[in-house]
This record gives C-alpha cells, sequence and structure tokens, in this order.
C-alpha cells in the first residue's frame, strides 16, 4: 500500500524492491499496535514514524557500504531504530538488535518476526556484559561518543580493525562540537541534510568512529 512517506522513501531508496517496500509499509501498523501496550517511542511521535523514525534510520544507508555477511550491533536499540529499517533494506546484513529493557526487546523481536526479517537477532542485555563482535556497530541518540567508543570496545572482529569503514556509527542532533572535541581527527560527522531535504535533517547528523580508533 503506498502513501506519500512511502514514497519519500521508495524515492530516496529506488533500489528497495516491492518486497522492501511491503515491509516499510507494514511498519506503521505494527509500531500503532505496539505502542498501545510499550512506548516504543513517542506516542505525540508516531505520525511521524517514517519520517523521524525510519528515515533517519535509514540515512546510516548513505555512509555505511555494508556488504553481505558483514554483522552488525545496534547498542540500545531501543524500538528498532535503526536496526529495523537497516534490516529490511539490507536482508544479506545480520543485524543484532540489543537492549536492556526486556519488554522492548520482546517487542521488536515479535515486529521482525511479522516482518520474516530472517537477519535480525535481538539480545535483552547490557552492552556493557555483552560479548560478541561485529563489523559495524550502530546507535540512535543513545549516549555521547565518548561512552559508545567505551561500549563498542572489544566487540570489534579483528576484519573490522584493519577495515576502511568498519566502526562505530552515531546517529545525532544538535551542536556536536563539544562532543567530538575529544576525537579530533580520528572522528568523521556527515551531515545528514546533505542527503535528505525535510527539515527534520536539518540539525541531524551521523558520527563515525573508525573501528581501529576504538579497539
Amino acid at each position: 500500500m503506498s502513501s506519500p512517506e512511502i514514497d519519500i522513501i521508495s524515492g530516496y531508496f529506488p533500489e528497495a524492491g516491492p518486497v522492501m517496500i511491503e515491509k516499510f509499509s507494514q511498519l506503521e501498523a505494527l509500531y500503532s499496535y505496539w505502542n498501545r501496550k510499550i512506548n516504543l517511542i513517542s506516542r505525540k511521535d508516531l505520525p511521524n514514524l517514517y519520517i523521524n523514525h525510519v528515515l533517519h534510520s535509514l540515512s546510516l544507508a548513505r555512509v555505511i557500504p555494508f556488504g553481505d555477511k558483514d554483522r552488525v550491533l545496534d547498542i540500545g536499540t531501543g524500538g528498532g531504530f535503526p536496526g529495523i529499517p537497516l534490516a529490511i533494506l539490507f536482508p544479506g546484513v545480520s543485524f543484532t538488535l540489543l537492549d536492556s529493557t526486556v519488554r522492548k526487546v520482546r517487542a521488536v523481536e515479535t515486529i521482525a518476526r511479522e516482518l520474516a526479517l530472517e537477519n535480525v537477532d535481538t539480545v535483552a542485555a547490557r552492552a556493557e556484559e555483552y560479548r560478541s563482535k561485529f563489523h559495524v556497530i550502530v546507535s540512535r541518540a543513545v549516549a555521547s561518543l565518548s561512552r559508545m567508543a567505551e561500549l563498542s570496545r572489544g566487540k570489534f572482529m579483528d576484519e573490522a580493525l584493519s577495515g576502511n569503514s568498519c566502526g562505530l556509527y552515531c546517529l545525532k542532533g544538535g551542536d556536536l562540537h563539544e562532543e567530538i572535541s575529544g576525537f579530533k581527527g580520528r572522528a568523521e560527522v556527515f551531515a545528514i541534510s546533505r542527503f535528505f531535504s525535510q527539515g527534520f535533517f536539518s540539525a541531524k547528523s551521523i558520527i563515525y568512529l573508525p573501528a581501529a580508533e576504538i579497539g
């Protein structure tokens, strides 16, 4: 089923075929249902699901050259962002969605199952205690860059430590000068307004920190 919001997503990502578009279309009903049971996203923000949450998550696709068989960890996934939208767009990539809130993880697990996302695993645990290794780690407004680097340390696969694009990617908003001041010359910032024209993205950015800088 087409809608203006779905048309926006398909316009930005013409490579998304009918199966992917159908999965994106299902998100509204799934999140409306689960948001009545548990606050996966702000209830007042539910009408903005596709721009503020789905498209925001997909901005990572503009800077991460995902490859089939890559392993990606979404730390503090909350309601499944950015992991669920990325998993729809990249069915050959393995996504692990991690959060310490068990009820949210169970809801996200059910959403992934309803969408038949066989490339998604969910884990209810604290990031500090989780020991698996990945090529890429992503997060969305979870913690400061320094804290995210700390949480990511020791979670990168050996090949990720020497890869040119493997590392930590954080979706952030607002003025980032102070946050990245301790990472000068190591962190790279991408303005999402370069990729999407909607006003929501005017102060949104992606911070990239290479795996080799984290260890």
